[in-house]
């Protein structure tokens, strides 16, 4: 399995409710172990991250946790989500443009 070094890496719908709870920005990345489209995004992701450091991400694998997609509504991975203060702000899937993203994440921070 594949999973990323900087993503903390959610074990149950709990562990990832109380993350988004816990902090202001939290962006969980959904994805599925044999999803190439997942692989391919998750780096460009994870580096985009980096100039953000106020974005705490998780990841989810549904095929571990299949309960996340019917309590996001995913019907199809990669799915990131960003919620602020608990609140979805952003939703992309499976085909992400990485500058929209970057232009959302950059409006986020200079609003917030």
């Amino acid at each position: 399995m594949f999973y990323p070094n900087n993503f903390q890496q959610a074990t149950s719908i709990e562990e990832i409710r109380h993350f988004i709870a816990d902090n202001k920005f939290a962006f969980v990345y959904i994805s599925r172990t044999n999803c190439g489209v997942c692989h391919a995004v998750q780096p460009q992701v994870q580096e985009m991250l980096e100039e953000f450091p106020a974005i705490k991400a998780i990841q989810a694998n549904a095929d571990d946790i299949p309960e996340v997609a019917g309590e996001f509504t995913v019907f199809t991975v990669p799915a990131l989500l960003l919620f602020i203060e608990g609140k979805e702000m952003i939703r992309e899937a499976r085909f992400v443009v990485m500058d929209e993203l970057h232009h959302q994440f950059q409006r986020i921070a200079h609003n917030f």
